[in-house]
């Protein structure tokens, strides 16, 4: 199985099987008439989760047919609270028409407590369809009636939108979900490549074994700074630093500033963008 690249919003509204459509942080896909989807990566804005929502219901275009849905979540690093609620009314709005068409939906979510905000959706939002929140995308895909064709198809769609090869992609989530005890030999084994295989094709890519682990470290660091109060000495220890001091340089290299000063900017900002938010409403 296959999923090409829509030229654009009228050519995937028209025919979306087989198809998918990318935007900035994700993208829509139809795999097959009864098997719909989407991934979503980075930090979303609102305006992008709303335009993948007005994408998401052609899935219920009349004559819609009873079909699976697979959302991936893995690449997600943060999740805005506005952009859920865009969610949340989505799935509000269109309850019935969903509960009627759908049959069951998968989420594979991402690691760390922005996982957990995912699988905590359908906590505070009724589901009506039955709902399974995996860790891995192959389990996924099977549970709505996939195969591995498949979820090697989502994931070299998801690499080309987001312009990685799909090796530097499986590395990056790897990496995440292996920070204490990452290794080059590891990860060569677990992607299936020889070491040296391995760098050759990160050297290709323009990087290499290290700057991926830093950068991968940094990337988990600020989701952890962005929403928990941890310490950070326990974040450093948490990403697989030797020591805060560790940290703090590594951090700085990657990110341009200090932990505390990302820790205390990133505050600011969404403090600011809540008062705006909460005058606006008002």
């Amino acid at each position: 199985m296959t999923l090409v690249a829509a030229a654009d919003v009228a050519s995937y509204r028209a025919a979306p099987a087989g198809h998918y459509l990318a935007g900035p942080s994700g993208l829509v896909f139809c795999a097959r008439p009864d098997l719909w989807g989407f991934a979503v990566w980075g930090r979303p804005t609102p305006a992008e989760v709303r335009a993948t929502a007005n994408l998401l219901a052609l899935e219920l275009r009349p004559p819609a047919r009873r079909h699976a849905s697979l959302v991936d979540a893995r690449g997600l690093e943060a999740v805005d609270p506005e952009a859920f609620a865009v969610i949340e009314a989505y799935v509000t709005a269109n309850f019935a028409a969903l509960g009627q068409a759908v049959e069951r939906l998968a989420i594979v979510r991402p690691p760390g407590f922005t996982g957990a905000t995912v699988a905590g959706f359908f906590a505070v939002q009724d589901a009506p369809y039955p709902v399974k929140v995996l860790g891995e995308l192959r389990r996924a895909v099977t549970w709505v009636g996939g195969d591995a064709a498949l979820a090697a198809a989502l994931d070299a769609a998801v690499a080309a939108a987001r312009g990685q090869p799909p090796l530097l992609a499986a590395l990056r989530r790897w990496l995440e979900a292996h920070l204490g005890d990452a290794a080059l030999p590891a990860a060569a084994r677990a992607l299936g490549h020889a070491p040296r295989s391995l760098q050759r094709h990160l050297r290709d890519a323009g990087t290499a074994f290290q700057r991926e682990l830093d950068q991968a470290r940094v990337r988990v660091a600020q989701r952890r700074l962005e929403t928990s109060g941890a310490s950070l000495t326990e974040i450093a220890l948490d990403v697989g630093c030797a020591s805060p001091q560790h940290f703090s340089a590594l951090f700085r290299r990657v990110a341009g500033e200090p932990p505390s000063a990302w820790r205390a900017r990133h505050a600011a900002a969404v403090r600011s963008s809540t008062v705006a938010r909460d005058g606006t409403k008002k």
